[in-house]
């Protein structure tokens, strides 16, 4: 039981962590234009 109060914190401060940088993501442009990327390789530049 004493090691709940250890990992319940953690697990909420690993969650946050995750959170803040999936929503840092989002802000900077990550997500913008998923399909592009994939969309690109089919055409050949030549």
């Amino acid at each position: 039981m004493d090691s709940l109060l250890v990992l319940v914190p953690v697990a909420l401060l690993l969650g946050l962590i995750a959170l803040a940088a999936f929503l840092w993501a989002l802000r900077n442009g990550q997500y913008d234009d998923p399909e592009g990327a994939a969309g690109r390789i089919l055409f050949d530049d030549d």
